[in-house]
């Protein structure tokens, strides 16, 4: 009983610390790395990806931070991408290791900007529509599609095969749901990258499906508050809007491994192939990366997962198993 009064509070000091941010993107193989954390004092590069200040979670479905992370600043760099394109999320630790989270459901929105480049688009007042959302494994399993990420696999994304061209945001999301067992457990991890959508699509969400965040999730919601997280056989539903319906099967997720909604199908095959030609940045005051529309993915499949052992339950975080051991001997 000793042990156990004393190891809890250190679990739950490594789950304060063991934190992340998105650390790369890719759009058919092609990598953007991002910054690490704003206000540290280190060298910064040109990214497409919006730099936060903190590697701790959003807590709370109304925070501002929501829309695309906390402190999150424009980013200097705009890609091109075209319909059909496959994103890659690289997610890290803060300090570069493994992302330390399996528990809960990985999606993906889109902001249209309209005539305004995606590097001026403000997060908090644009409206998002999914275009993917990725959960358990399989209806009912205890093991997530982001335990992948756990073990260094990239969320893998589509653009929908039918999207009009214009400037886009995109927000890739992290619900971490190992402390939803209670009401405002839910951690999210939102992240923002800067886009130019080429082609000659027409696809796009109508009014409906259109979203503030914050202001499509509450606390309440049943894929946020969640006390039945870890029992076996438990659906879970995810939050948010559905996946618009224009994006059909024309796009989702390619990671190979999670109960998917793209549209109004399932999504659960991998992508291989050779990586495109390096892009150029243009210097502008809006810079924007040219690549190759020619390019398939040589992006990571999403596929196997943390595993769970007799001793601790699955959603432990590495961090959190080698405290324990480290307080046990």
């Amino acid at each position: 009983m000793k042990r156990t009064g004393t190891l809890l509070p250190l679990l739950f000091a490594a789950s304060t610390y063991a934190h992340g941010i998105l650390h790369a993107m890719t759009i058919n193989g092609q990598n953007y790395p991002g910054n690490g954390l704003s206000g540290n004092g280190g060298t910064t590069i040109d990214s497409i990806i919006r730099q936060v200040s903190a590697q701790d979670p959003v807590k709370g479905a109304s925070n501002t931070a929501l829309s695309c992370g906390t402190g999150s600043q424009p980013a200097t760099l705009i890609a091109t991408a075209n319909p059909g394109d496959t994103l890659g999320f690289n997610w890290k630790g803060a300090g570069g290791g493994n992302w330390p989270h399996n528990t809960g459901p990985m999606l993906t929105y889109l902001a249209s900007c309209g005539s305004t480049t995606s590097d001026k688009c403000d997060g908090q007042s644009a409206k998002w529509f999914k275009i993917d959302q990725v959960g358990q494994v399989s209806p009912g399993s205890t093991t997530w599609a982001q335990a992948a990420v756990m073990t260094g696999s990239l969320a893998m994304v589509k653009l929908p095969s039918n999207l009009a061209p214009g400037n886009y945001l995109v927000r890739h999301e992290i619900i971490s749901l190992q402390l939803a067992v209670s009401m405002g457990g839910a951690e999210f991890y939102p992240a923002c990258s800067q886009i130019k959508v080429g082609g000659s699509g027409t696809g796009v969400p109508s009014a409906s499906e259109l979203v503030s965040l914050p202001g499509a999730y509450s606390d309440s919601d049943p894929g946020i508050y969640d006390p039945n997280v870890y029992n076996a056989g438990s659906s879970y539903t995810f939050p948010g809007p559905p996946v618009a319906a224009f994006v059909g099967s024309g796009g989702g997720s390619t990671s190979g491994n999670g109960t998917t909604t793209s549209g109004n199908g399932t999504t659960t095959s991998t992508t291989t192939g050779s990586a495109p030609t390096k892009p150029t940045a243009t210097k502008s005051k809006s810079c924007k990366l040219r690549q190759t529309k020619s390019a398939s993915s040589s992006a990571l499949s999403a596929t196997g997962a943390a595993n769970a052992t007799d001793l601790y339950p699955r959603h432990f975080s590495r961090i959190m198993r080698k405290v324990v051991a480290r307080r046990s001997i």
